[in-house]
């Protein structure tokens, strides 16, 4: 009794902890989504667009998905450990389990489709620039988006700083973004911060590159997590009304 007690409470707590980030997350895309024109309106602006990038644009309905999925499966977990319903437990096993393959189907169509992955990347780079050409310093929310983009990452433009050339921002400037500066010599103080000739895509890939062991740790201990969650919650499954 000691034990199911024990693996009871490591249920709820666990499952609380899911349940919370799952209102976490549906709480950010409900925001993503509210507030699209400032978080990912550039996309909209983006003229002749390949349809896989326009779909983009729905991540806050993805991340609403997600969380309310997530949300679901903390209850179903909480409720089923508190109340011993094998229902629940049950329902809470299956619902793990197929998370679980689809995180390692997904982790295996990554490193397969990896090139195909930055070959669509690159493939769009020419629609990207295209769109800066024309949007950048005439379209606000555009350009918001870039600057925010751009400071956070310390990058320019999607390619480089060439993006920018013939652009309504430089045509009426006669110059480049700040994060692009390549002569002035108020820019020379950010020139070791900044690299002009390195596009927002490369410093993305980089970024990511640099906490793939980071990134790789959390896909595990997620995966531990969740083998431990069904185990125990087929071993309360198996004890209820015992």
């Amino acid at each position: 009794m000691c034990c199911k007690g024990f693996l009871k409470v490591m249920m709820f707590v666990f499952n609380g902890i899911i349940f919370l980030a799952g209102a976490a997350i549906l709480g950010v895309g409900i925001w993503v989504a509210v507030d699209r024109v400032s978080l990912l309106g550039f996309l909209d602006h983006i003229k002749d667009a390949p349809p896989e990038l326009s779909q983009l644009a729905n991540i806050g309905y993805l991340l609403i998905g997600v969380g309310a999925f997530l949300a679901l499966m903390g209850f179903l977990g909480c409720c089923g450990a508190m109340k011993e319903s094998k229902c629940m437990l049950l329902s809470f096993f299956i619902i793990v389990l197929i998370i679980f393959l689809v995180e390692v189907a997904a982790g295996i169509v990554l490193i397969v489709f990896e090139p195909l992955v930055e070959q669509f990347l690159d493939k769009i780079g020419e629609t990207v620039a295209t769109s800066i050409k024309k949007d950048y310093g005439n379209n606000e929310d555009f350009t918001a988006v870039w600057n925010s983009t751009m400071n956070e990452l310390k990058c320019c433009g999607y390619n480089n700083y060439t993006d920018f050339t013939g652009s309504p921002f430089v045509s009426d400037t006669s110059s480049y973004p700040d994060t692009c500066c390549t002569n002035s010599a108020i820019c020379n103080e950010i020139a070791a911060e900044r690299d002009p000739a390195t596009g927002c895509l490369k410093a993305l890939e980089k970024l990511i590159k640099d906490n793939a062991v980071l990134l790789a740790g959390v896909a595990l201990g997620i995966a531990a997590l969740e083998i431990a969650a069904m185990v125990v919650s087929m071993i309360l499954y198996k004890n209820v009304g015992k």
